[in-house]
Formats: C-alpha cells, sequence, structure tokens
C-alpha cells in the first residue's frame, strides 16, 4: 500500500511515498529510507525498490529531494550535497514517529548519487542501522573527475568559473542561472559521455522512465557545493553497522563502490551483478530481481528484532 506523505527537512517541505506491507496487521515493523539518484524522482527507481521491499514485509520511504520533485526548496533544480544528507535524516526522523515502524529497526538504501549521500548521512547518525547502496556514485566526484575517474581537471575549474558567474548574476537579480542535464538527442549524449551518458539519456528521456518532475537542469550553484563533498571520506565511521554495496560488473562507476569498500571497516559486502550496467540496475528485471533478493537478506537480517 502507498501513501503520500511529507515531513520537514531544515525547514523545507519535502513528499515521499510511504510504502506499507499489503495486509499487515502486526507490531511495528523494521524500514528502510530509499533516495533516489542525482536527477531522479521517487516515482522512478527509488520508488521501484521501495515497492519491492515493502512486498518482503519492511515499511519504506521513497521521497524527493529538497529543491527537487513535489519537494519544496527554491530555487528549483539545486542540488545540495549537505541539504541531500539532511533529507535523509529527516526521513529516518519521519520514519521514527510512525507507529508502524520499530524506531530501532531503521536502516537506509541509496541508488546511485544517493549511495554517496545515504553513507555520509548513515556514517553520522547511528539511528540508521544497515545501509545499502546500488550503483553507488559520489555525484560530487563524478563531476570532479568524471563518471569513469578520467576526467581532465580543467573541465571541473571550467565549471567552478561559470558557478561564480552565475552566483553574481544572481545578486544582481538576473535570475538563477542553470545548465541542462541532457542533450537533445541519444547520439549526442554518446558523443559527448560516451556509452554511461547514452545510457542515463535512454532512462530518462525516453519512455523507458522518464518523469515530467524528474530534472532536466541543475542550478550552477550546485556545482560549487559539490566541490568540497566527498560521500565516502567518512565510510571508515558506519562500522561496526554493516555495509552492502551492490554493482554492476560493467558500470563504468563501479570503481567508485570499490574505493567505497575499501575503506570501510567492516562488516561490509561488495556484491557484484553479471552483465549489469550502471543504469540496468535501476529498472531491469534481470538484474534488479536479484539485487531486491541480496537486499532482502542484508535487511532482515541486520534489522531482526533482537528484544
Amino acid at each position: 500500500m502507498r501513501t503520500n506523505v511529507s515531513f520537514p527537512s531544515a525547514g523545507i517541505t519535502i513528499a515521499g511515498h510511504l510504502y506499507t506491507p499489503d495486509g499487515e496487521t502486526g507490531g511495528p515493523r523494521p524500514a528502510i529510507v530509499v533516495g533516489h539518484p542525482g536527477s531522479g524522482v521517487k516515482e522512478q527507481t527509488a520508488g521501484l525498490y521501495a515497492r519491492r521491499l515493502a512486498d518482503q514485509g519492511f515499511v519504506t520511504l521513497a521521497f524527493d529531494a529538497a529543491h527537487q520533485g513535489e519537494s519544496g526548496g527554491e530555487p528549483r533544480g539545486l542540488e545540495d550535497p549537505a541539504q541531500r544528507v539532511e533529507d535523509i535524516k529527516a526521513a529516518v526522523s519521519f520514519l521514527s514517529t510512525r507507529e508502524e515502524v520499530d524506531p530501532d529497526r531503521i536502516g537506509a538504501l541509496g541508488i546511485c548519487a544517493s549511495g554517496g549521500y545515504a553513507l555520509t548521512a548513515t556514517a553520522s547518525d547511528h539511528r540508521v542501522k544497515a545501509v545499502g547502496a546500488i550503483s553507488a556514485v559520489d555525484i560530487a566526484r563524478q563531476f570532479r573527475e568524471g563518471a569513469d575517474g578520467t576526467q581532465d581537471p580543467a573541465v571541473f575549474q571550467t565549471m567552478l568559473d561559470a558557478a561564480a558567474a552565475s552566483r553574481t548574476a544572481e545578486a544582481r537579480g538576473e535570475g538563477v542561472p542553470v545548465f541542462p542535464l541532457f542533450p537533445s538527442t541519444a547520439e549526442e549524449a554518446a558523443a559527448a559521455g560516451g556509452e554511461h551518458a547514452a545510457e542515463g539519456f535512454e532512462y530518462y528521456r525516453t519512455p523507458r522512465a522518464e518523469h515530467p518532475r524528474a530534472a532536466q537542469s541543475f542550478t550552477w550553484s550546485s556545482v560549487d557545493r559539490m566541490a568540497f563533498f566527498d560521500g565516502f571520506r567518512f565510510v571508515g565511521l558506519i562500522a561496526p553497522r554493516p555495509l552492502l554495496l551492490i554493482v554492476g560488473r560493467e558500470a563504468v562507476t563501479s570503481w567508485m563502490s570499490v574505493e567505497a569498500f575499501q575503506n570501510a571497516r567492516g562488516p561490509k559486502e561488495l556484491h557484484w551483478v553479471d552483465g549489469a550496467g550502471h543504469i540496468d540496475l535501476y529498472d531491469k528485471e534481470p538484474y534488479v530481481g536479484p539485487a531486491v533478493a541480496k537486499l532482502t537478506d542484508f535487511f532482515r537480517t541486520h534489522l531482526a528484532e533482537t528484544r
């Protein structure tokens, strides 16, 4: 069963979908916060995983990040890592007040950019008892270094120049400058960013998964907010709580999950899905099914009732 809910995050109203197991009449259940990828919304892959995990007996919450989707916050299209981490913590706070949720059995699941955000939130919020990630990405690192880690550093310096100019323009009352996240065609996407960009275009800009509220642009001021963020910097603080990273064997971004895994202190597991690219794990059943099965086992084990 899905219920529309809302909750505050640093003064911003966050819109969410709360999923509860069908026919559930028992006591408080374990719960999982599910974060969406950068530019995504709760109706896409976050909602898919939230629904599938609710089918396995968990209460789950998918939500739109502040400044995006149906959530509040101005300017629109702002990607603020600090706020994204705060949103996850606010979602945990919301779940902890629900009568159908056991506040001592709350986990977090991040997908793509929310993988990095979920790891950061968990590191500093001991209410999260277990954390998983699908195709985990530190979005700030992706902007700085590229999806495959080989981007010329000059690219990001140029983006920082544009971000600085945009802040001046905004101060002059010239509006909030933004930059597009996707080109006009799949061919242009592939030419600009290779196979990873083409996969992103095919997911976000075609009937496969496009949604009218998904972000088509970010504010330029998002870029300088990303300059200092590191989604994996404090992954060592997650221990002794468990960490599960699920990664597509063919994902160009897999190096980021590997790095996070290497820096984590454990208990930890890096689970490879053969044949899957980064975005294949968003919605393609040959890959989503095994990922959900792995997540179900992980969260059932680590969010089990102890009293």
